[in-house]
């Protein structure tokens, strides 16, 4: 038996591939507007741009850059071998980009009242990663 086998019978976890240039420039104070545009697919990117939007009480931007990262990480993950469901785990670090957004799009949906959507995404975070649901919360 293998130390990594899922002893549950889930699905084995979900790691991204690392994608260090859209992280970096970030870390560096590049314009997530910037990163965004020259990295497309990067959920961190659309969700450092949905924190940006929130922080500014601009909720309903929020939400429109935290759906599109999150849908751009729902892409990756299916390319990663992603079914549907089972671990996405925040200790990965190419993962956090699609679980803030994620996060994000949560807590805009919340504030729009779009209850279903919250809870959807809500549940949606803890269950692919109870560490990110606690951090980022």
């Amino acid at each position: 038996m293998s130390i990594h086998e899922n002893l549950l019978g889930g699905p084995p976890p979900t790691h991204l591939p690392d994608d260090p240039e859209p992280r970096e420039l970030l870390a560096a104070g590049t314009d997530p507007a910037e990163v965004a545009a020259r990295f497309p697919t990067s959920s961190l990117a659309w969700a450092q741009l949905a924190d940006d939007a929130y922080q500014a009480g601009r909720t309903v931007e929020s939400y429109a850059y935290a759906r599109t990262g999150y849908h751009r990480g729902l892409d990756s993950l299916r390319r990663s071998g992603w079914k549907g469901h089972g671990p996405v785990p925040f200790e990965h670090e190419p993962n956090r980009g699609f679980l803030r957004a994620l996060h994000a799009l949560a807590r805009a949906a919340r504030e729009i009242g779009e209850d279903e959507e919250y809870e959807r995404c809500t549940t949606f975070l803890k269950d692919s990663s109870p560490t990110a649901a606690s951090t980022l919360s």
